[in-house]
């Protein structure tokens, strides 16, 4: 539970280490986009670190980086293929996102600071904890600026008639406005609970 809590809170990935950020702001203008993305990205991150906690004995150290990057690519390339397979349309939404989440720091991140020096069950919880903590944060995001861009949630209409949209929550800039803004909120907590 304190891994949990950890990723999910205490150190979160985006708001709190500031990472994945390219991608908050790349797939964040619709949340169909967002949540594949980010399911791929737990896959991905949770069975990158299982499988290198499985094999860090094996592996030297002075190669270590580049054996957890094919690790990682394998991976990225199985999702890739899947999208290709069943989501079609999704994948080609996606366009380049889902080869650079390769690229995602995360997912390094947790390979080489948790997974080389812990066992695979633990490691898998670590990874899949990580990806939610990213998920949430760009749900949260994606929520705003495709209501409030398109006036859509999932492709759905529900704004109100009337209802004028904003173009600036499709364009990139508002996801850093929004991500500020969650990153402000959430420091605010976290000093309010160490004050008391």
């Amino acid at each position: 539970m304190s891994i949990l809590k950890e990723n999910l809170w205490e150190n979160n990935p985006v708001f709190v280490q500031i990472l994945g950020i390219c991608s908050t702001l790349a797939v964040t203008n619709n949340l169909t986009n967002t949540f594949i993305m980010t399911v791929a990205l737990i896959f991905v991150t949770a069975f990158s670190s299982l499988t290198v906690s499985l094999l860090k004995e094996y592996i030297p150290k002075k190669v270590r980086m580049i054996i957890q990057t094919l690790i990682i690519a394998f991976y990225v390339i199985f999702v890739d293929i899947l999208l290709r397979a069943y989501l079609p349309n999704i994948s080609k939404a996606l366009g380049p996102y889902v080869g650079l989440i390769i690229t995602n720091c995360i997912i390094m991140g947790r390979a080489e600071a948790f997974a080389q020096s812990n066992p695979p069950i633990l490691s898998f919880w670590d990874g899949f904890t990580s990806g939610l903590g990213y998920m949430w944060v760009l749900m949260i995001i994606a929520f705003f600026r495709e209501f409030l861009g398109f006036g859509t949630l999932f492709g759905i209409s529900v704004a109100p008639s009337g209802f004028t949209t904003w173009t600036i929550m499709i364009m990139a800039p508002s996801a850093f406005f929004l991500l500020g803004t969650l990153i402000w909120i959430s420091k605010t907590i976290m000093l309010k609970k160490e004050v008391k």
